[in-house]
């Protein structure tokens, strides 16, 4: 069996330590059959990897790159591989990683099982995914097969101008994290964002720590293990804890900075109200994110939430969604079209 997942090395958008999750669960589940498993990641030494690889395993965990690597070098063989798992698919298949997934797929056996999740589906995605699947694929849907956010998350949004954000932080924490004991998390569209929004959090007198791309995997894993264990439950982070992230507990998610689409806004504020309990996901908007406005409206809406009037005067039309290929000017096709019929003209003038 082999589960792959995005790349750490790729981009900052990546569900950190969602390996490491299914790893841990995969070991678990695993020890009453017998079944061994290993987990194959970059920012870390390939040694440990390579020895595992070569004693023998079940079940491989791996994000595309390092398990691409084990290949080229012998370490990893996937012929005899029937079943294959991919996480976050949408993401998987949408971010660049479509040459990877195709080259290591190709090294499976051709008679497998392929099963796809994700939280969220767009039609683009969906065409490409039917490329690695059977013509019919069983399809499970969980709730709506709309954008939806999930509805036992509270979603407050707020327009207002970006040199307010600072001061509006500091006065929603003195809110929600007045214990400062329990989990909140606040996230942040770039890198350099999340360091200066972390040391001006703590120059407030707060205790946060970061999850971005500039640190080293070893900082990241111990910044989210400190959160995880309650020891510093104020965390700040880049889309790479959007998904994936499976903390109980996780009370409020603030969203300093919009995501640059609205499906990573449903995923950012699924990391609360998880297994039954209530969240609460405060969003910051402003002028600059009026391009998705109309979307987040519907998302709103959807859910039974309150769609502010400053909001709504960004205008609630949905911007068509843009091929990378064609930009705007292409035809939207829809997945359930006939295939495309190959047609073949001889060379014959007698016509």
């Amino acid at each position: 069996m082999t589960y792959l997942l995005k790349d750490l090395s790729k981009s900052d958008t990546n569900p950190l330590l969602l390996w490491f999750k299914i790893a841990d669960v995969l070991c678990e589940a695993g020890k009453s059959c017998g079944a061994r498993s290993v987990c194959l990641y970059g920012g870390t030494s390939k040694g440990p990897q390579i020895s595992a690889l070569k004693a023998g395993v079940d079940i491989v965990i791996g994000t595309p790159g390092r398990l691409k690597d084990l290949m080229e070098m012998g370490f990893c063989r996937l012929q005899e591989v029937s079943y294959v798992v991919l996480d976050e698919a949408d993401r998987m298949l949408d971010m660049g990683f479509e040459p990877e997934v195709r080259s290591i797929l190709s090294q499976t056996c051709s008679v497998r099982q392929m099963v796809m999740f994700s939280a969220t589906w767009p039609s683009s995605v969906h065409q490409l995914a039917q490329e690695f699947m059977d013509p019919n694929p069983v399809k499970v849907v969980v709730g709506s097969e709309d954008l939806a956010a999930n509805h036992d998350v509270m979603q407050i949004v707020e327009v207002l101008d970006d040199r307010a954000r600072d001061a509006r932080l500091i006065a929603l924490l003195e809110k929600y994290h007045k214990s400062q004991k329990n989990r909140v998390l606040v996230f942040v569209l770039y890198k350099k964002e999340a360091a200066r929004v972390e040391n001006m959090l703590q120059r407030s007198g707060f205790k946060a720590v970061s999850v971005h791309g500039d640190k080293a995997q070893r900082d990241r894993t111990n910044a989210l293990g400190l959160f995880k264990e309650g020891t510093c439950p104020l965390m700040v982070a880049t889309d790479v804890a959007a998904r994936g992230l499976d903390i109980p507990d996780v009370e409020v998610v603030i969203n300093y900075s919009f995501p640059l689409t609205t499906e990573d806004y449903v995923h950012r504020i699924g990391r609360t109200g998880r297994a039954g309990k209530k969240g609460v996901a405060h969003t910051f908007f402003m002028q600059e994110n009026k391009g998705l406005a109309g979307e987040l409206v519907n998302v709103l809406r959807e859910a039974g939430q309150i769609v502010p009037t400053d909001l709504t005067k960004f205008g609630t039309h949905v911007k068509k969604k843009e091929s990378k290929l064609y930009g705007a000017h292409f035809k939207e096709i829809s997945v359930d079209a006939p295939k495309s019929k190959k047609i073949t003209f001889d060379n014959s003038d007698e016509d």
